[in-house]
């Protein structure tokens, strides 16, 4: 998901005639103060969000099907679930059509999960167009993900990051404040989750890495198969574990929970445990801004 960092202000709703984006048609079209919010639906039923026309696809849902997730990229994410089996406070930072906090819902009824995202549109698109549903163990805010984070009163034992994009990369929740800032915010037996564009795509990359690196105690990388994405799983302290170890825990948690994927092939492929600082990268900081 990207952002463009800009003012906030409240955004309605309207619904535009629909005519063919390609071989989809397009739902929904609104500029809000940080993005062209645009949906579009295809032959199949799928629905896309987008940050403009033939962009990026931000978020691909089935209406009604939470299992269904199409993104390579959302499927990885929740590798961290090796790590946090049985989370019973989420945080997921960028809404998108509602994919990830969806899947979690479904399968972690009994979890406090928040979503936080800056731009009021994109929640409301999730509600309108995506089936995006809130109730007492889920719900969404409207709001600055850094700034939500610093308020946080109570630790969350998983937070997922899931506000980068490859030209548009909102640097203040990538620098060492801030991420001091989720560290503090997790659990000591916690994990944080960030989904990131992978070296060829994102030039602050290495920069983000290293970044993490110089705040978490332990750093493992996996790389999206079929897609520019890297996810980078951050630990609040030391805990070795090998890949194949890693992946009986996930393939046994994605069997257990029935998830429509195995969760061990995600956390197999592209597998690395940053142990060396980066050292192609610095710290980012907010000063250098």
């Amino acid at each position: 998901m990207s952002r463009r960092i800009l003012g906030l202000t409240l955004l309605s709703a309207s619904l535009v005639p629909c005519f063919s984006c390609g071989d989809e048609k397009i739902l929904f079209e609104k500029q809000s103060p940080y993005n062209l919010i645009v949906v579009t639906e295809d032959e199949q039923g799928l629905r896309t969000l987008r940050f403009e026309r033939h962009g990026v696809r931000q978020s691909v849902v089935k209406v009604g099907d939470p299992d269904h997730l199409e993104l390579p990229y959302a499927r990885a994410m929740f590798a961290g679930l090796a790590f946090c089996d049985n989370p019973r406070r989420v945080l997921i930072v960028g809404l998108g059509g509602g994919t990830l906090p969806a899947f979690l819902h479904k399968h972690y009824p009994q979890t406090l999960i928040d979503v936080v995202d800056i731009d009021p549109g994109v929640v409301q698109a999730a509600r309108t167009y995506f089936g995006f549903r809130e109730d007492q163990t889920l719900r969404s805010h409207v709001a600055d993900g850094r700034r939500f984070i610093e308020q946080a009163k109570a630790p969350y034992d998983m937070i997922l990051l899931d506000a980068f994009g490859a030209e548009n990369i909102p640097y203040h929740l990538a620098t060492q404040e801030f991420l001091r800032s989720v560290r503090r915010a997790t659990a000591p037996s916690g994990i944080v989750v960030a989904n990131i564009w992978s070296r060829g795509s994102n030039l602050l990359y290495d920069s983000m890495v290293r970044t993490y690196q110089e705040v978490f105690d332990d750093l493992y990388i996996l790389q999206v198969q079929g897609a520019g994405n890297e996810i980078l799983l951050a630990l609040p302290r030391k805990h070795e574990v090998q890949r194949d170890e890693l992946a009986r825990q996930a393939r046994a948690i994605s069997k257990e929970k029935a998830f429509r994927f195995d969760l061990g092939d995600v956390v197999t492929y592209g597998f690395t445990h940053a142990k060396e600082k980066n050292s192609r990268g610095h710290v980012l900081k907010d000063q250098d801004r």
